[in-house]
């Protein structure tokens, strides 16, 4: 009778790779896939708010040739954007609630004084006619529509990641595993964001 035997180096290594498929198939590696699609998500965030912040002061000077007794509301804006620029929150801070309501706070801060600056313009109808502006603005709203883009594949991102860390067995391997990884805050509606804005000529 013979029997055939596996050398054995070659049934450590089919044992290696059949261990490899299982803790694979339960879900090891869930915590930092998506912590890094959570971290990937706020990178685009960050990269459409600097896109926004690089148009504003063409923006700003663009319409201060136009409507140069608006400087208040010039002045509003470039202070919101500076103010957003200073705020710093990359993927390693998106854990700390404090960190990310600043920075929410600034851009948040910078949207409205936007807002009020893209009111003001209705007042020049020359303004709104320039070749110039129309284009920034057309980009600025281009902008914004890929912040809120950015913004909610960021919040889905965060969601999976936050619910991996809840619910077991990724609460279990992250326990054991990834001591270190913590649930990330997302975004919270802007207060008053229920109501339609005031429009004053």
């Amino acid at each position: 009778m013979t029997t055939l035997l596996l050398p054995a180096r070659l049934r450590v290594a089919l044992a290696m790779i059949a261990m490899a498929f299982g803790l694979s198939a339960c879900g090891i590696n869930n915590v930092p896939t998506l912590e890094e699609q959570a971290k990937s998500a706020w990178s685009e965030v960050q990269n459409q708010y600097q896109r926004r912040a690089d148009l504003i002061p063409n923006l700003v000077e663009t319409v201060k040739g136009f409507a140069n007794q608006e400087r208040e509301v010039l002045t509003q804006v470039t202070e919101a954007r500076a103010k957003a620029s200073q705020v710093k929150v990359d993927a390693s801070t998106v854990t700390d609630p404090e960190k990310f309501r600043q920075f929410q706070d600034a851009q948040n801060q910078l949207s409205g004084a936007l807002g009020r600056l893209l009111v003001t313009v209705e007042r020049y109808p020359e303004l709104k006619s320039n070749a110039n502006f129309l284009a920034l603005q057309s980009q600025l709203e281009g902008t914004e529509n890929r912040i809120a883009v950015a913004r909610r594949d960021y919040i889905e991102a965060v969601r999976a990641y936050n619910t991996e860390l809840r619910t077991i067995p990724g609460r279990w391997i992250a326990a054991v595993l990834y001591p270190q990884a913590k649930p990330m805050e997302t975004f919270t509606a802007t207060p008053n964001s229920e109501r339609p804005p005031t429009v004053k000529f």
